[in-house]
């Protein structure tokens, strides 16, 4: 099929280094979900902003290697290049101490960006973007010209910020969470949580939500479409750690949902490369296309 005209996805937010005890790695969950986009053979524009730094000029350096445009990336001359540090306890659970007031807090709206996010076929974002008003505003704006928003709910505390949840709830198409980020939300409105069916029924009608991709690691994986509901069971792999597998579970859904492919194609393409991402170490691991279609064959659900 041709299409008249380029198919891209823009995801929006933080790009940074995640800091390892034995080293640094290219990160941030939308940067994460774009490298993955790109690897499944779809377009990708990253939207952040780096500092004018040797971490910067690393980052940038780092990303055009992997053939990811850095055309939409600003340079900041004030504000450093964002860095996270990134600890794997015994279960292979990476927690993270995040930097605060960072280029990425600055992101700015350019004339160009309307354009740009109005002819995507999906705008993907999270909330931890959004905890600085200028970057904050910038998403709004950007918010109003996307046909398909994507909300990846990606609660890093101590960045929670229930009223910015509910405006970004409201102005979603689909919204991707895990189990204990759907029993936040429960708990933020002051709903009991009570069913996996019935929380997501009350997300869906409260913030007029068509759309709920919910993951249960190791226990699968839901998806909510309307009035319809499908399970998915988890692919059984060795794990090597769990950085970046929800944003790889995402780049898999994405890469088949703007295709207007039917649940089972969407989901089994998000499982399987969530759980290929989970038994690689780091969330941008090497890789080709025929790599995982290996993977996917052999551990097809």
């Amino acid at each position: 099929m041709i299409n008249n005209k380029e198919s891209y996805v823009v995801c929006f937010g933080e790009v940074l280094w995640d800091i390892f005890p034995e080293g640094s790695r290219a990160g941030g969950a939308p940067f994460n979900a774009a490298y993955n986009i790109h690897k499944m053979g779809t377009d990708v524009k990253m939207l952040s902003r780096i500092g004018n730094d040797e971490l910067g000029h690393k980052l940038e350096d780092q990303i055009k290697s992997w053939g990811i445009t850095t055309k939409y990336i600003q340079i900041d001359d004030e504000k450093p290049t964002s860095t996270v540090l990134a600890k794997i306890d015994q279960h292979n659970e990476a927690t993270y101490e995040i930097i605060n007031d960072v280029a990425w807090d600055y992101i700015e709206l350019l004339p160009e960006h309307k354009e740009l996010v109005s002819n995507a076929d999906a705008f993907v974002f999270g909330s931890l973007s959004a905890r600085n008003e200028k970057t904050k505003e910038t998403l709004f704006q950007l918010l109003e010209y996307a046909k398909l928003k994507i909300f990846d709910v990606n609660f890093r505390p101590p960045f929670i910020d229930v009223e910015l949840i509910k405006t970004l709830l409201h102005k979603a198409d689909i919204v991707k969470m895990n189990k204990a980020e759907m029993r936040e939300i429960m708990a933020y409105f002051g709903e009991e949580y009570r069913s996996e069916d019935e929380s997501a029924a009350f997300i869906q009608e409260h913030f007029n939500i068509q759309e709920i991709v919910l993951t249960k690691g190791s226990k699968g994986a839901r998806y909510f479409v309307g009035n319809h509901n499908y399970g998915f069971s988890a692919v059984p792999i060795t794990i090597a750690d769990t950085v970046g597998s929800g944003d790889a579970f995402l780049s898999g859904f994405i890469s088949k949902r703007i295709k207007g492919e039917s649940p089972e194609e969407i989901m089994n393409q998000a499982i399987t490369l969530g759980a290929f991402i989970t038994s690689r170490h780091g969330a941008c691991p090497d890789y080709d296309y025929a790599e995982f279609d290996r993977f996917r064959v052999l551990h097809t659900v």
